[in-house]
This record gives C-alpha cells, sequence and structure tokens, in this order.
C-alpha cells in the first residue's frame, strides 16, 4: 500500500522520466523543423496513417518520407510518455500544481497531434482550394504549440529537480519588476516564434537574402512585399527580444540574492541567445541550408524554454521567501527533500 501512496517529497524517478521525456521532445522538435526546412510536410497525404499503414513500405529510402514519418513516430511516442506522466502523477504525486501541470501536457500534446493531422488533411493538395492558407494557419499553430509542449515539459523537470525542494529563502526588492520582465522576455520571444513561423511556411527564408544588410547600403529593403515584409518582422523582433532579454538578465544580475539562485540559468540564456542569432545569420548565408535552419528553430525553443524556466522559478523563490518572514528556523521551501530512506519514486 505505501508503494502507491502519493507524496510530495523529492522523486528521482519522475525527475529522470521528466528530464527523458524533455530530451525526446527536443528530437521531436528538430524532427518537425527539419520536415518543414525541406518542405516534406506533405509526403503523406492521409493522417493518422501513412499511405494507409503505420509502417509504410520504404519509407527510410526516400528523405521526405523519412523526415515526415520519423516525426510522426517520434510525436506518437511522445504522446505514449504524456500518458505514462499522467498515470505516474495520479498515482504518487502530492502536489496538485505538479499534477495539474501533467494533465495539461496530455491535453498538448493531444492538441499537437490534431493540429499536425489538420494540417495534412486541408492541405490544398487533398482538396479544390484556391489557396492554401487553411493548412498553413494549422501549421503555424504547430509549430507554435511544439514550443508550449517543450516549456510544460521543461516545467514539470524543473519541479520535480532536486532544486526545486532544496533552494534557501531571501527576501527579495523588486521581484514583481523582475518577474515582469521575465514575462515580456517569455511573449517576446513566443512571437519571435510566431513570426519565425509564418515566414518559414510562407517560404520567405530568404526573402532578404543577405545580413545584417537587408541592401548593400542599407539595413531596410528597398522594396516591400508580404514576403519581405514578414521576414523584415522577424529581423526587427530580433532586436526587440534581444533587448528585453538584456534587461531581464541586468535585474536578475544586480540582485545578489536572484543572482546566486539564477546566475546559471541567466548566463545559459545569453549564451544562447548569442547562439541563435549567429545561427540566424548562419541561415541566411548559407541561403537557408536546411540544417542551419532547423536547428535556428531548436536553438530558439532552448532560448524560450531557458526564459520560461527562470521566469517560473521567481514564482517559487517569492513564495519561499513569503513562506519564511518570521520564521528563521525555516530556510528551506514548504515541501523540504526528506531522507534518502523516505524518498519515493
Amino acid at each position: 500500500m505505501s508503494a502507491t501512496k502519493r507524496t510530495d517529497s523529492y522523486k528521482i524517478g519522475l525527475f529522470v522520466f521528466s528530464c527523458f521525456s524533455l530530451v525526446w521532445a527536443c528530437f521531436l522538435l528538430y524532427a518537425g523543423g527539419f520536415t518543414t526546412s525541406i518542405q516534406a510536410g506533405m509526403a503523406f497525404l492521409d493522417w493518422p496513417l501513412s499511405n494507409g499503414s503505420l509502417n509504410p513500405e520504404r519509407w527510410m529510402s526516400q528523405p521526405d518520407q523519412a523526415a515526415e514519418h520519423s516525426h510522426r513516430l517520434l510525436g506518437m511516442k511522445l504522446g505514449l510518455l504524456a500518458i505514462i506522466s499522467v498515470v505516474w502523477h495520479a498515482v504518487r504525486e502530492e502536489r496538485k500544481a505538479v499534477r495539474v501541470t501533467s494533465y495539461v501536457l496530455l491535453a498538448a500534446v493531444v492538441s499537437q497531434g490534431v493540429l499536425g493531422g489538420l494540417r495534412v488533411l486541408l492541405d490544398q493538395l487533398n482538396h479544390d482550394f484556391d489557396s492554401n492558407v487553411i493548412a498553413q494557419s494549422f501549421a503555424i499553430a504547430h509549430a507554435c504549440g511544439a514550443q508550449i509542449v517543450f516549456c510544460i515539459l521543461a516545467a514539470l523537470a524543473v519541479m520535480h529537480s532536486p532544486m526545486w525542494f532544496r533552494r534557501e529563502a531571501a527576501a527579495v526588492d523588486g521581484i514583481d519588476r523582475v518577474r515582469a520582465l521575465g514575462w515580456a522576455s517569455t511573449t517576446a520571444l513566443f512571437l519571435q516564434i510566431l513570426v519565425g513561423a509564418i515566414m518559414r511556411h510562407n517560404h520567405a527564408g530568404l526573402a532578404i537574402s543577405t545580413f545584417p544588410m537587408a541592401t548593400e547600403t542599407s539595413l531596410l529593403p528597398a522594396i516591400w512585399n508580404f514576403h519581405i515584409s514578414i521576414h523584415f518582422a522577424h529581423r526587427a523582433g530580433a532586436l526587440i527580444a534581444t533587448a528585453i532579454l538584456v534587461a531581464f538578465f541586468v535585474q536578475v544580475w544586480k540582485r545578489p540574492a536572484l543572482r546566486a539562485e539564477l546566475k546559471g540559468n541567466a548566463v545559459l540564456m545569453l549564451s544562447i541567445l548569442a547562439f541563435q542569432i549567429y545561427l540566424g545569420a548562419l541561415t541566411i548565408w548559407t541561403g537557408r541550408n536546411p540544417h542551419a535552419a532547423t536547428v535556428h528553430m531548436l536553438v530558439g525553443a532552448f532560448l524560450m524554454g531557458s526564459t520560461w524556466i527562470m521566469t517560473f522559478r521567481l514564482y517559487q523563490f517569492q513564495q519561499v521567501a513569503a513562506y519564511c518572514v518570521g520564521r528563521p528556523e525555516r530556510r528551506r521551501s514548504p515541501v523540504d527533500v526528506k531522507q534518502p530512506a523516505e524518498q519515493g519514486v
């Protein structure tokens, strides 16, 4: 009976499983991004099967089918991981917020599958539509939904990590301002990803073919149309997001308590930002090499994930500090890490 009792203690099994699911999602993101990069999203005209089969003939011998079917298989397995997560949390996890997060994850993964399926079933190749805007809309929503799933998985991994239980409490002046900048940073990155998805699915990645200049002598394009405008918006959005992220970093770094707690996360965020800017330039300089474009998309997910985790941890930091006010003997979170003999799996 005790083996299935819910506890609010640190569980190494759920922590490792959550990290594994997060890593699995990285492979899924890359497969989806690469499928888009080589324009293989319609390698199969049916869904949920591929050419009427779970294992279509010779799919590994054709690059477009290999990319798309790999993406589908990885997505299906992430769905299985999400189901296992829900069951495991329902049986072993006492913290309601963590259990609810696992339910939200499953709903998000299912929604992602449906969006991906609708992108295929409503494509112009399957219907006599005048344009493909409906399928493209679902494809863009599918791309953005992938980032949300990644952030939910990151939140679960953090809530099961040792640092979530073992952190010391401290009062922090102006934490509301820092938290607002964290939300602004995460929102700016999500909007940047949205614009990037619109650009990618409208094949506008090389609408402006030089970088950093838009022409030989100007930062602004000489002519404007939809493709050039959405590409330029992505570049301008990168500048805005960079400014907000740097401001977020500065506000965290100038507060000793936050710097001590979040310095690793903050340095990682800025490092990923610098690498992401380089990858954006590399995508242009290589004439939109599919691997460069895909890694640029994947690192964008890492950047948003690291920013979201830092923002997410600010809430826990504040809660622990409030809990410890007037209680100097209580220097850990309300849910302490129990001794090894009491830890559950």
